[in-house]
């Protein structure tokens, strides 16, 4: 996956000159914490800076809010926009694979990257975008099982997987492999009637299965642990489908 598969491509931008209170009533009115600060030129938008609700805050006093319903008085802020956006912000490319781009936003402490195709701005991909990258990774709305088990042993996950599944008649919809405390494990989601003969056979492989969440499709989840198959494993409870997991972009 890469960054284009994800980011918004009809971006909000404001330009250099515009009033800290115009960009507030944009932000409120389009619900976004963020403005991309940019000049139009004939190949497109050349982008200068970005600005946040978190910069339009502190250019008020604090007892004004300048995303209220009711919009300041322009007076109380002259500030236009290029006064306290951030010059020269990270940016990314739209080929950029997805992993990066989070990284890069980890590392920094920022929320969002805009997107460039040279100096032409491409598009926009914040943090609720790579939220929702990550979720398209576990499907959750279908029945089925996701097993986390260890993988320090080395061999060919896939091959093992392959031969168990075709044993039991098992599907596999999603599978990673990850590194937790520093040891590599892998987390399989499976659906079939198998998958409890799937999961005796992993866990008989020397396999070590630290939980296992069973999906009753999108509206109900439940936690069972292994049966019959010590060290007892770690259980973790379910996230409610329910739960919002798109933090406002």
């Amino acid at each position: 996956m890469n960054v284009s598969m994800w980011m918004t491509r009809d971006v909000l931008s404001v330009t250099p000159d515009t009033p800290v209170v115009e960009a507030a009533k944009i932000m409120a009115g389009k619900k976004v914490r963020r403005l991309l600060v940019a000049t139009q030129w004939p190949d497109g938008l050349h982008l200068l800076g970005i600005v946040s609700t978190r910069d339009v805050l502190h250019a008020f006093p604090p007892h004004v809010n300048p995303f209220a319903i009711v919009a300041p008085d322009p007076r109380q802020t002259p500030t236009k926009v290029s006064e306290i956006m951030t010059h020269s912000p990270q940016t990314t490319t739209a080929e950029t694979p997805i992993e990066t781009a989070a990284i890069q936003m980890c590392a920094h402490k920022i929320g969002a990257l805009p997107v460039l195709r040279g100096r032409v701005v491409a598009g926009i991909i914040t943090e609720s975008d790579i939220f929702r990258a990550f979720t398209s990774l576990f499907p959750h709305d279908e029945k089925g099982v996701r097993i986390t088990f260890d993988a320090t042993r080395g061999e060919d996950i896939f091959g093992l997987l392959a031969g168990i599944c075709q044993r039991h008649e098992v599907k596999i919809s999603s599978l990673i492999w990850t590194v937790h405390d520093e040891l590599p494990v892998c987390v399989v989601r499976a659906s079939g009637a198998g998958t409890e003969k799937m999961l005796e056979e992993l866990w008989n492989s020397g396999h070590a299965v630290e939980n296992v969440i069973r999906f009753e499709g999108s509206q109900s989840q439940r936690v069972f642990p292994p049966v019959s198959m010590p060290p007892k494993p770690r259980v973790f409870e379910a996230m409610d489908s329910s739960d919002d997991l798109y933090p406002s972009a």
